[in-house]
This record gives structure tokens, C-alpha cells and sequence, in this order.
């Protein structure tokens, strides 16, 4: 789908919360809902791991920070810590489905009615850090994209469908990652966002970015990273991910222009090789 000039779709990105570990901080995270709130995205995506163990407590810690976001669209599923110990059960009283789909539309001046739909998937397991997606979705995944083939395309999990700098071995990511990755060039998807090992990054991957964030809300982070979100915005020209820094500012991660299918990265998205952009 190519916008009409003037349309734009916002999408804050956030994941690996972590409430209830001992890193977890909440004032980074009364920094990031205030600035979220500043903002007013079209839609906030939270990709996972809102705790540390699944315990219920740390369900109703999550829930009552996310709550303040309750007047926006929210697309929120589980991750594989959120799994532990029956905790699946938890997020279900505290968050609902663990997999939604859901049609946004862009914000702008034309008249032209245009949208993005979402599809967002639970890839966790109980008990085990690795994920899967499953053939078993596939199908439903394909109905939910093509309900609306003209559509911008969003897919959300928790895990990675690549490997990322400074993660470690490739059991990071899902299990079917071919499958997925083919599945989703097939459904000429536009935008596949993750979280999981709390390193922000960008792939291009053909016409698709693979987008995954950091944590915005913990100090579990890897070398010099330190915690953040991402700010997407889509318009007819550009994908830019604009990586915030609670309470302290943010930078331009990466742009993409999308008649030229051209990827631009900025070397500080990769921070925790580089001490220097600590003071950037």
C-alpha cells in the first residue's frame, strides 16, 4: 500500500517491561507512559514480557502502569517470561486474548480511507524461553491479512524471526522462522515487530523491516545499550523508527525510503558496542 500525501500512522513500540525485577524501574517507566500520552500514537504495541516471572502481582503491577494508556488503541501479548509459572493465566484475567487483530487508520488530510491492519500472535510457550509461531496459525494469519489486501501490513511477536547483534546463539529466534519469514513475504507484510533479548535493531529483509525494541522500563540491557521504545511513523515517502529514551531524549534510528527500498541506519542503534552513545 502506498499513503496519500499527508497520511500518517504512528506506532509506539514497547516491550520487556519486566515489572517485578529487581532492574525494573518505575519512574523509567512513568517517563515513557507520559511521554506516550504527549504523543497520542494511533496505536501502542506492547510486544511481550510485561514481567519477570508471571507471577499475579506482577501482572496487577503492569496493568496498573498500562492502564493510563487506556484511551489509546493497545495491542498487547505475552512473552515468554509472562509464561512462567501458569501465567498465562494471569495475562488473560489482566490483558484478555494473547492474540488480536486489528485495523487502523491512518491519521491525515486526504479523503482517501486508508488503514494498517495489525496481526498480532502469542509465539511464547509456558516454561521455555525459545518461541514459535505454529503452522497450526498460518492459515488464520493469511485470512487476517487478505481480509484487507489493501492495507499497510503489521505483524507482532514477541520472539525474533532473525538473529540479532550481541543476543547469542540463534536459538533467540522462533523456532519456524523460515516458515514464518516465507509466510510473511508471501503476505507482502511491511513491518514485523518484536522484543525479547531488549536490544533495539532494524533488518530490511526485501521490502520488510524487522523491528525489534529494547526495554523500555529495566536496566537489563547489554553492554552500553541503555532503556527505550521506538516511535514509528509511515507516511507515502518513509518509515522512519525513532528510538526514545525515557525522560532523557531520543535519536533517529533508522529511515527508510520506500520508493527507493532504501535502508539508512544510524550507527548509534548500535549503542551497546559504543560507549559514546551514552552522550549522544
Amino acid at each position: 500500500m502506498s499513503p496519500v500525501k499527508g497520511n500518517q500512522l504512528v506506532v509506539v513500540q514497547i516491550s520487556d517491561t519486566h515489572c517485578g525485577h529487581p532492574y525494573f524501574d518505575g519512574e523509567l517507566f512513568d517517563h515513557a507512559l507520559d511521554e506516550i500520552l504527549d504523543l497520542q500514537p494511533d496505536v501502542v504495541v506492547v510486544a511481550g514480557d510485561l514481567t519477570a516471572e508471571g507471577y499475579a502481582p506482577q501482572f496487577r503491577q503492569a496493568k496498573k502502569y498500562l492502564d493510563r494508556l487506556s484511551d489509546l488503541e493497545m495491542v498487547i501479548i505475552p512473552g515468554n517470561h509472562d509464561l512462567m509459572n501458569v501465567g498465562f493465566l494471569h495475562f488473560r484475567d489482566a490483558f484478555g486474548k494473547s492474540e488480536r487483530t486489528v485495523r487502523i487508520p491512518f491519521r491525515g488530510e486526504g479523503e482517501e480511507s486508508l488503514h494498517a491492519t495489525i496481526v498480532a500472535v502469542n509465539s511464547s510457550k509456558p516454561d521455555f524461553a525459545e518461541g514459535e509461531v505454529g503452522h497450526y496459525r498460518y492459515d488464520w494469519i493469511r485470512k487476517a491479512f487478505y481480509e484487507y489486501p489493501d492495507d499497510y501490513r503489521i505483524f507482532v511477536l514477541h520472539h525474533h524471526l532473525v538473529p540479532l547483534p550481541g543476543t547469542g546463539r540463534e536459538r533467540n529466534i522462533v523456532w519456524d522462522a523460515g516458515d514464518v519469514l516465507a509466510l510473511m513475504t508471501e503476505l507482502e507484510v511491511n513491518l514485523v515487530l518484536s522484543g525479547h533479548k531488549h536490544v533495539p535493531n532494524v533488518w530490511q529483509f526485501g521490502e520488510m523491516l524487522l523491528v525489534n525494541s529494547g526495554t523500555a522500563t529495566s536496566y537489563r540491557v547489554r553492554g552500553y545499550t541503555r532503556p527505550s521504545y521506538n516511535v514509528i511513523e509511515v507516511d507515502d515517502e518513509r518509515v522512519r523508527i525513532i528510538q526514545r529514551y525515557p525522560g532523557i531524549g531520543e535519536i533517529i534510528a533508522a529511515n527508510y525510503k520506500r520508493n527507493e527500498r532504501r535502508l539508512s541506519l544510524n550507527p548509534q542503534l548500535a549503542g551497546m558496542f559504543n560507549r559514546g552513545a551514552w552522550n549522544a
